[in-house]
């Protein structure tokens, strides 16, 4: 399956160069002029792969990092001027995969892009089987398509990323002890979550799906083994 390319630049030559020669070499390509489009893109679509230009009208490029970074699991490269050092380390120490300085080649530009792909190929082919998958519980609904979870009154519930992975490794293992090496391990999040705080990413998570996070009902605590969801969970 073609990978699909989210270019985010206020540039609209840019925005046309790009994908114009991305989509001559088989990449699905979309484009976004401000931050605010490209969260219509990314709630609406399966990304793999953002190429983001740090300077923006609405929002400035490392606030977008951050909160992409914060909330999902997309690879990112940056665009950036040349002389612009503090911007690329910036950018780099966010969690951005790579980045491009301005004006750049094309074909580095692709060369960058195939690179990055072939590194987060194994999570990105995990990303589109969840992506294709919803989970129901207790009243509550985790879409794994537009990463969004829903409250049994209908009300929209922001995650974080950590929050969002330790909830899938729970609906995938509903009913079932889970340690915290298991956590760690299910979740994906070995670089974000050290074994010592997974017991407070619990807590925070607790503290949006529980009524009252100091006697959880859903996800329970089994001493001196790990956690267990205490809930029945349909897939759909």
């Amino acid at each position: 399956m073609e990978a699909h390319i989210l270019v985010v630049d206020d540039d609209p030559a840019i925005r046309e160069l790009v994908r114009d020669y991305l989509v001559e070499h088989e990449l699905k390509v979309s484009t976004a002029d401000c931050g605010a489009q490209m969260d219509k893109v990314l709630g609406a679509e399966i990304v793999d792969l953002v190429i983001l230009d740090l300077k923006l009208p609405d929002e400035d490029g490392l606030a977008i990092a951050r909160r992409l970074r914060e909330k999902l699991d997309i690879p990112i490269i940056i665009l950036t001027g040349r002389k612009e050092e503090v911007d690329r380390v910036m950018g780099l120490e966010l969690g951005a995969d790579d980045y491009v300085t301005k004006p750049f080649s094309q074909r580095e530009l692709l060369a960058r892009i195939k690179a990055v792909l072939r590194r987060t190929e194994v999570k990105r082919a995990a990303r589109r089987v969840e992506t294709a998958r919803a989970y129901r519980f207790a009243g509550w609904e985790l879409n794994t398509g537009l990463r969004r979870l829903k409250a049994p009154d209908g009300r929209a519930v922001e995650l974080t990323n950590s929050e969002y992975a330790l909830l899938v490794a729970f609906l995938r293992a509903p009913q079932r002890v889970l340690s915290r090496d298991q956590l760690l391990e299910s979740s994906r999040l070995h670089d974000d979550i050290y074994d010592r705080s997974i017991d407070v990413q619990i807590l925070r998570l607790r503290r949006k799906i529980e009524e009252k996070a100091n006697e959880p009902r859903l996800i329970r605590t089994e001493r001196g083994a790990g956690y267990f969801l205490d809930a029945t969970v349909e897939t759909v």
